[in-house]
């Protein structure tokens, strides 16, 4: 039942900032969620997946010419 919500809300920015925090909050949650199986620890998989969802949401940002000038560039 998660995934569907997680798969909503990370389509939800248009913005590389937008992205970059849903990316880091589903990242943050799925960190704390392994680290805590994994015995590493809630907090540090929080970091890692929080850091590693925001580097993924931001680079993932769909190029909207309509945002951007002519050359698809802000």
């Amino acid at each position: 039942m998660s995934l569907p919500l997680v798969l909503a809300v990370a389509a939800c920015g248009d913005t590389p900032g937008e992205r970059a925090v849903t990316g880091g909050l589903i990242g943050a949650g799925g960190g704390a969620v392994v680290g805590s199986a994994t015995g590493i620890g809630v907090v540090p998989g929080a970091v890692v997946g929080g850091l590693g969802g925001a580097a993924i949401g931001a680079a993932t940002t769909p190029r909207n010419c309509d945002y951007y000038n002519n050359y698809c560039r802000y």
